[in-house]
């Protein structure tokens, strides 16, 4: 089997409302456009994902990958990935990482294909289903945050994310009051999302404690190494980080060498795609450390998440992003969450979910070849 074409349809994502989760993280209200990735064989098989979010539009690294790294895999046997990957990695610099990472879900989705596997299994299935975390949008109120948590809570979900984008101060008032409204036993974590400094995140991480939250997250900048080394050995609250920046696997080496953080945490757009992630899964593994896998930016990115995380044993939640509006769009049906808050696997080969091919000619934009 060889691949004989590569091709990324453009496709509209309108009417997106703004949101933000943090003073670092905004998505502006308007359109964005998504990209079918797409690689052919000669055995009629199709490897297939997404590139882009609501928030960032593939445009541009739908280009980069039709010209730098489609030349390094067309006649090439789309099953030697570990190959592909790396030859691919090698210009990530010019290509990116979210568009490295496009590639490498359409080939595991394509291995699954041939194999008739869904690639969860196709990597070694550890279970079929985990529970989830509904992860939260910045409120403007307390009430906010308490009416979407106990919202979920009443749908089974046992866990619930703030990202709170106000003064550490408001931060500390929000997380006690939806601590009090959800109980004792619901799980709570707070997601910080780079904007402390270190005597800020060790007044919240102290109170968080006491609160008994789950974690912390990602309290300081995404290369702040050693404060991170100080904080971990002031706090109990176990702390998370290397959401960011957009790298690979090998910048995962200096926070496990300095013990710096608590859990890692990745995904397929981040960090390079699925090989990537395992590679980092088992790393963790290794040092007894959970891998927290972090929200896709897309509906198909969030199902190759979903996949890795039923083929590791070292991840305890799923993370469900929230508003729905912004984070889910092109198929024809998507991850949700049943009554008891788990989410489960899909069971097709491949990815495994369908993908709305009437919806993508509707708003198609462009097909790159």
């Amino acid at each position: 089997m060889r691949i004989t074409d590569v091709s990324v349809t453009l496709f509209s994502w309108d009417d997106i409302p703004a949101v933000i989760y943090s003073p670092n993280v905004h998505g502006a209200a308007g359109s964005s456009q998504l990209g079918l990735v797409e690689i052919h064989t000669d055995a009629g098989i199709t490897g297939q994902s997404f590139l882009g979010a609501s928030y960032a539009s593939a445009t541009i690294d739908a280009q980069r990958l039709i010209t730098v790294l489609k030349p390094l895999v067309m006649g090439e046997n789309p099953l030697d990935r570990e190959l592909l990957y790396r030859r691919m990695w090698g210009r990530n610099r010019a290509a990116s990482v979210r568009a490295v990472g496009a590639m490498d879900v359409a080939l595991w989705d394509l291995a699954g294909k041939a194999a008739g596997m869904p690639v969860h299994q196709l990597i070694g299935t550890f279970r079929r289903s985990l529970p989830a975390y509904a992860s939260s949008p910045a409120h403007s109120s307390v009430e906010g945050y308490c009416e979407e948590a106990l919202f979920f809570q009443s749908r089974g979900v046992s866990a619930y994310k703030i990202h709170a984008p106000h003064p550490w101060a408001q931060d500390i008032a929000t997380c006690t009051v939806v601590r009090r409204a959800v109980g004792d036993a619901h799980v709570l974590m707070l997601d910080a999302s780079w904007s402390y400094d270190y005597p800020v995140a060790l007044r919240v991480g102290r109170v968080l404690e006491e609160l008994r939250f789950h974690w912390l997250e990602d309290p300081l900048g995404e290369w702040s190494i050693p404060n991170y080394v100080k904080l971990r050995q002031k706090l109990d609250i176990p702390l998370m980080a290397t959401e960011l920046p957009f790298a690979g696997f090998d910048t995962y080496a200096p926070w496990i060498m300095a013990q710096a953080t608590d859990f890692l945490r990745g995904d397929v757009a981040f960090k390079g795609g699925i090989t990537t992630m395992l590679k980092t899964a088992h790393l963790a593994e290794a040092f007894g450390m959970n891998y927290e896998i972090h929200h896709g930016s897309n509906s198909l990115n969030n199902v190759a998440n979903l996949h890795v995380a039923m083929a590791i044993r070292n991840c305890e939640f799923f993370e469900v992003l929230l508003p729905d509006t912004n984070n889910k769009y092109g198929l024809e049906r998507d991850i949700e969450i049943d009554a008891g808050g788990l989410v489960h696997a899909p069971e097709e080969p491949g990815l495994g979910m369908p993908i709305d091919h009437a919806l993508i000619r509707r708003k198609q934009v462009a097909v790159l070849r």
